[in-house]
């Protein structure tokens, strides 16, 4: 198996048909064949339908019962049997090229990691500005939202995603991964041209300027080195009304 999709989901029966069937599309544009994809679902603890509605899209469902994002990722990571393991949220959507994309910049070796960035749902002024004021530090850091990837080999060198943080495990990991391949001579890379559809429900729940709000609470974290606030983390992530 070249790719594993991995997608962690709480929740998620009413998203999860769209990114399935994006998914489904870039799997029979994958000029390595469609069978060279799998799609496992890391079902972490819902009480709706998510793992009927990722079952009936053909989806390999796997069952995680501690509430992380890092320990649903894992999850799936584990029950995984690709090359090369990719991660996206279960809100999104692929681009019909991204299997292909990926493989391309994979091959040469010289990347340890790579993320695809994403275009938003829907726009706004507000949106508008949030994206131009955090768009020169995904260009200085390399770090971007959208569905991510690395080799599994280095995936389990670095040990997975932090199970222990409440959130940004998703920033720590690349981090961890960008340090194991400075010492191999590999980079990170971006493929803005193969940009997954990024939701915009976190702005429609938070409102539209709401990034400056959570900007705070990462300088805040950032300088106490704490990544349990479990107030913000159940509001934000765990607890989100859905």
């Amino acid at each position: 198996m070249r790719f594993s999709v991995i997608i962690p989901a709480y929740n998620e029966e009413q998203y999860l048909p769209r990114l399935l069937k994006s998914i489904e599309i870039a799997r029979a544009n994958y000029s390595g064949g469609r069978n060279q994809v799998e799609i496992l679902v890391a079902d972490n603890a819902s009480t709706d339908r998510t793992a009927e509605v990722a079952a009936v899209y053909g989806a390999r469902v796997v069952h995680v019962a501690k509430r992380r994002i890092g320990a649903a990722r894992n999850g799936g990571a584990r029950a995984s049997t690709g090359e090369i393991l990719c991660f996206i949220d279960a809100d999104s959507a692929v681009h019909p090229q991204t299997f292909d994309a990926i493989d391309l910049v994979m091959k040469t070796g010289k990347y340890v990691w790579g993320v695809t960035g994403a275009t938003m749902e829907r726009m706004s002024f507000p949106l508008f500005i949030t994206y131009w004021t955090f768009l020169p530090m995904v260009l200085l850091t390399g770090l971007d939202i959208g569905l991510s990837f690395c080799r599994r080999e280095d995936f389990e060198a670095v040990g997975g995603y932090d199970e222990s943080r409440l959130y940004a495990e998703d920033v720590k990991f690349p981090w961890a991964l960008k340090r194991l391949g400075r010492a191999r001579g590999q980079r990170t890379v971006r493929l803005p041209q193969v940009k997954a559809l990024g939701c915009t429900r976190k702005f429609d729940q938070f409102g539209d300027w709401h990034y400056f709000w959570m900007l705070g609470h990462i300088f805040k974290s950032l300088l106490t080195w704490n990544w349990h606030d479990e107030k913000l983390a159940d509001r934000y992530w765990y607890n989100p009304g859905r």
